[in-house]
C-alpha cells in the first residue's frame, strides 16, 4: 500500500522526466526563430534601400528683388520705355541719353544705372542701330575693348579675390542669343579685370552693355528682358 501510493504521489507532484528536455529545445526553437525573423527583415530593408534610393530634392532659389524704389524714366520712346525698371535686386537709379553712343552712329541710345541701395550698382548702356550688321559690327568693338588684361607676376603669385569669383562665376561666357526659337543676336559675358564683368549682346538692330559685379554679370545678362 505505501509503495503504491509513493508512486501515485510522484505521478501527481513531480513533473514527467521528458518534459524539461523538451520544454528547453522548444525555447531554442522559439527564440532561433524570432532571430533569423529579425535577420531577414533587416536584409530585407537594405535591399529596399539600396533598390530604391530617395531622390535627391532640387532646392529653387526665388530671384532677388529690389528693397528700394526705381526713379521714373523721362525718355517717352517705345525703346526706352521697354527698358527695364529693375534687374535681379538692382533698381533704376538714373538714366540719360548716350551721346557717345549716338556719335558712333546709334539711331538713339542711354545710359543708366541700377542701385540696390548700397555702393554696388549695375551700369548699362542701351541703343539701336539702323540694321542688325552695323548693330554686331559695334558690340563687336565694344567686345575687344573689355578683353581681360594679362595678369602680373604678383597677380599670378597671389590670385586676387577678382580672378577667384570670376572663376566660381564661370567667364568668360558667349553663345547665341534667341526669340521665338530663332537666333536675333550674340551675347559675351567677360571679365573686365577690376571685380566687375562686362556682358555685351545684340538682339535685331539693339545693342546692350551692362557691367555688373564679376559674380552676378552673368545673371544680370539672363534676367535682362531684351
Amino acid at each position: 500500500m505505501s509503495e503504491t501510493a509513493h508512486h501515485s504521489g510522484s505521478g501527481t507532484g513531480r513533473r514527467p522526466a521528458w518534459l524539461l528536455p523538451v520544454a528547453i529545445a522548444a525555447a531554442v526553437v522559439a527564440v532561433a526563430g524570432i532571430v533569423v525573423g529579425v535577420v531577414l527583415s533587416q536584409r530585407s530593408g537594405k535591399s529596399g534601400a539600396t533598390g530604391s534610393p530617395a531622390a535627391a530634392a532640387t532646392v529653387v532659389l526665388p530671384s532677388p528683388t529690389p528693397t528700394v524704389s526705381a526713379v521714373a524714366r523721362q525718355a517717352t520712346s517705345a525703346f526706352a520705355k521697354a527698358l527695364p525698371s529693375s534687374v535681379l535686386q538692382y533698381a533704376l537709379a538714373t538714366s540719360a541719353a548716350d551721346t557717345a553712343w549716338q556719335s558712333a552712329g546709334a539711331l538713339e541710345a542711354w545710359d543708366e544705372t541700377y542701385t540696390d541701395g548700397t555702393a554696388r550698382t549695375l551700369k548699362l548702356r542701351a541703343g539701336q542701330w539702323e540694321t542688325a550688321d552695323q548693330a554686331k559690327a559695334f558690340a563687336a568693338t565694344l567686345v575687344a575693348a573689355v578683353a581681360t588684361p594679362a595678369p602680373t607676376a604678383s597677380a599670378v603669385a597671389t590670385p586676387s579675390a577678382g580672378a577667384s569669383s570670376t572663376a566660381t562665376a564661370g567667364l568668360p561666357r558667349s553663345g547665341d542669343v534667341t526669340a521665338g526659337g530663332a537666333t536675333v543676336g550674340t551675347y559675351s559675358v567677360v571679365d573686365s579685370g577690376d571685380g566687375t564683368a562686362t556682358a555685351v549682346w545684340t538682339n535685331g538692330q539693339s545693342v546692350f552693355m551692362l557691367v555688373a559685379p564679376a559674380a552676378e554679370a552673368y545673371a544680370a545678362y539672363t534676367a535682362f528682358p531684351l
